[in-house]
């Protein structure tokens, strides 16, 4: 299992959410993120998710 990481921020730039995931792979890994994304509300606030080699999963501004 690799770890990502799903960060979100607010506007003024603080950190609204900052977690780690285990997944197998990057398709299962951005599934996940999707979800908590959109389970805590936040698919439309500023966020990135990455893999473990700083690769972009996720992003939105």
């Amino acid at each position: 299992m690799k770890t990502y990481k799903l960060t979100v921020f607010e506007k003024n730039g603080s950190k609204l959410l900052d977690e780690s995931v285990q997944a197998a792979t990057d398709e299962e890994a951005k599934k996940v993120g999707e979800s908590m994304l959109a389970e805590k509300g936040y698919l439309d606030h500023t966020h990135r998710f990455t893999s473990p080699l700083g690769k972009l999963l996720l992003f939105h501004v």
